[in-house]
């Protein structure tokens, strides 16, 4: 490597808050099913610490050795409901707490993976689970929550939409911040390494390590360098900047890989804000060109920028995975922060947005009398959006009770605040209630 291009890695940690966002090691549970909830709980915790135990260390090693700050540790395992069977509510409770355990025995931020995938229709351990996700998600600090409603190839569990709104009011009235730590998507993908959607799939190895980078504020000093000039160099910087990026990540997970002496899977493409000054999307997209991120033209710059992530980025990998786009979540990122407060940057501008770019409707506060069938809605909405494109989308929607419109929420650390935005107040409710099952759209007359 020449000493210019140490140098730019050198200025992208320290000016421009580069780092790896996430080492997660995702661990199999398929042979941890034992013949009581009790002894799935201990098979699960034994294989947990007994894979993951140098995760922290290993990767503390490598950043005190080359610089490169690793912000989060994470595990992700297989989704819970499979290795379910028949237990009810209580036995799930005892898994979920099994997962806080080992997550604290071997100090990483988060577990994920108590999830369920119904886009076709609910196993009893599905429903167990989706019941227990109140208590779950409010008796555990570390466990992270997913649900897959929908597919492209399934269609849209309306059934599961309806009761996944009902799902987010019930752990509403249980904790104001809980449902941070859960995502309802659909096309849900087996190696994203980004809480709180990340599950370990069943085509996974038994173990592997995935990787996401972070790197929005070297995004936006790369464009600052190009101003006026055409889009054409802003998506010929940009793609150039990605390989930079994913190149670090790329060295980082292939390091810790060979030091855990488990596979090397991912690296996932995306841009990933968080609450602090210059480390925004927003502020990227604004950099392209607009006063706010939320104005006309936001969708069109935010495509670009997706665009150009990919095309940089997948050049510098060996297997690019997980989510790959830039996330919008509104309580972690201060650009996006500042337009909602300011009102121009909307509900159905964020949805508009979610169509081109990962994941959707993400860390946003709504007040907290919004109807269930309200937010079912939503969750609805965004299927279709996945189903119809072929791509992930996803909703992590935040109902406070005795919260109004313009209130702020503090979800705390990398989560961010976020200000309670305004919802559309006609019902959806006589088509949520409809139930059954929407089917998967035909592509053969796409256009």
């Amino acid at each position: 490597m020449e000493t210019k291009q140490i140098l730019e890695t050198i200025q992208m940690v320290s000016e421009d808050h580069l780092d790896i966002r996430t080492v997660t090691m995702g661990i199999s549970l398929l042979d941890t099913v034992g013949d009581t909830p009790a002894r799935t709980a201990k098979n699960v915790y034994q294989k947990v610490v007994s894979y993951a135990k140098n995760l922290v260390p290993v990767a503390e090693q490598i950043e005190r050795e080359y610089g490169i700050p690793i912000t989060n540790k994470r595990i992700s395992v297989t989704p819970v409901a499979l290795i379910a069977g028949h237990s009810d509510e209580e036995g799930l409770l005892q898994i979920a707490h099994a997962l806080d355990d080992a997550a604290k025995e071997v100090g990483v931020d988060f577990i994920g993976g108590y999830s369920a995938l119904v886009q076709k229709g609910f196993s009893h351990g599905d429903l167990a689970l989706i019941k227990s996700l109140p208590r779950a998600l409010t008796e555990t600090d570390l466990v992270m929550s997913s649900v897959n409603i929908g597919s492209s190839k399934a269609g849209i569990n309306l059934d599961a939409v309806k009761l996944m709104g009902e799902t987010i009011k019930a752990i509403t009235d249980k904790s104001d911040t809980a449902n941070s730590k859960m995502v309802v998507f659909a096309n849900a993908v087996e190696d994203n390494p980004f809480m709180a959607g990340a599950f370990h799939g069943v085509s996974e190895p038994d173990v592997v390590i995935n990787v996401g980078v972070s790197g929005p504020g070297v995004v936006k000093r790369a464009i600052e360098k190009v101003s006026g000039k055409s889009i054409n160099d802003v998506s010929e910087t940009i793609k150039k900047t990605a390989f930079k990026i994913t190149r670090v990540g790329q060295f980082i997970g292939d390091l810790a890989a060979k030091r855990l002496d488990v596979p090397f899977g991912i690296v996932d493409l995306s841009l990933a804000p968080t609450p602090a000054r210059g480390d925004s999307v927003a502020e990227v997209l604004e950099e392209i060109g607009l006063e706010q991120v939320g104005t006309h033209g936001t969708t069109a710059a935010l495509m670009l920028l997706n665009d150009a992530v990919k095309k940089g980025g997948v050049m510098a990998a060996q297997q690019v995975g997980g989510l790959s786009g830039a996330f919008i979540p509104v309580s972690e990122d201060a650009g996006m922060i500042d337009a909602a407060k300011d009102g121009t940057l909307t509900l159905s501008k964020l949805e508009a947005m979610t169509s081109v770019c990962s994941v959707g409707l993400d860390m946003i506060a709504i007040p907290g009398d919004t109807p269930a069938t309200t937010i079912s809605g939503m969750i609805a909405d965004e299927a279709a959006i996945g189903v119809q494109n072929n791509k992930t989308t996803a909703v992590r929607i935040l109902p406070t009770n005795g919260t109004k419109v313009g209130d702020m929420v503090d979800y705390g650390g990398l989560l961010g605040t976020a200000p309670v935005m305004p919802v559309n107040s006609k019902s959806s409710a006589a088509f949520i209630d409809r139930g059954g099952h929407i089917p998967a759209p035909i592509h053969s007359f796409k256009n």
